[in-house]
């Protein structure tokens, strides 16, 4: 995955919020591969292309086969679905890597001012991941989707993560890959730096 160069604005601010996947970790081709997967083992005939894969990145699992049944008139559990999904990326865990030009400015920053991650992913998968790259302690607080009422594109992941925090949302900065975590984060009204997506990089 190529590297590039990412400040944080020049903005006053007081905490600093990151997505996982496809941000701070270079999981997103893990994360399709078991997608992959899991939809073979539980539909015939799916069509999920790798660009609408990045296109519904930040959504939670289920939401995604819930428009996948919208949109493709299937009727696929979504909890069979993305147990799946969970199990077959679970086993990719040791490929994963840090995204450099990310980690850095959270290592440089960490216990100097509170910061969170907020994940679209489960709590098993993002903590998990978070131990095997051994960044746990870097964090104050982990979000994750089935925290919160409404997943990304909605803001309540990040609102959440200001409130456990303690700072307001207007003091918070976000880095997100994800159309739906940007729009999520600035919903919330947070300064939000756009990180470059796998499919963006050469």
């Amino acid at each position: 995955m190529s590297q590039f160069e990412l400040k944080i604005p020049s903005v006053n601010f007081q905490a600093l919020i990151f997505d996982l996947d496809g941000t701070l970790v270079d999981s997103m081709p893990a994360h399709f591969k078991a997608w992959c997967a899991a939809l073979a083992e539980h539909g015939k005939g799916v069509v999920f292309p790798e660009d609408v894969f990045y296109a519904m990145g930040g959504r939670p699992t289920r939401d995604i086969v819930a428009i996948i049944n919208g949109e493709q008139g299937l009727s696929l559990n979504p909890d069979r679905v993305a147990s799946a999904k969970k199990r077959h990326f679970l086993k990719s865990l040791d490929s994963l890597e840090l995204i450099p030009s990310i980690a850095s400015i959270a290592e440089e920053y960490r216990g100097r001012v509170p910061m969170a991650v907020a994940s679209g992913g489960s709590r098993e998968v993002v903590e998990k991941t978070l131990q095997t790259l051994g960044i746990s302690d870097w964090f104050d607080e982990v979000v994750t989707s089935s925290e919160v009422s409404r997943g990304k594109p909605a803001p309540d992941i990040f609102l959440e993560a200001a409130k456990r925090l303690g700072v307001a949302p207007a003091d918070c900065v976000v880095f997100e890959d994800a159309r739906a975590g940007i729009e999520g984060a600035r919903k919330a009204g947070m300064e939000v730096v756009a990180v470059p997506t796998h499919l963006h990089l050469d």
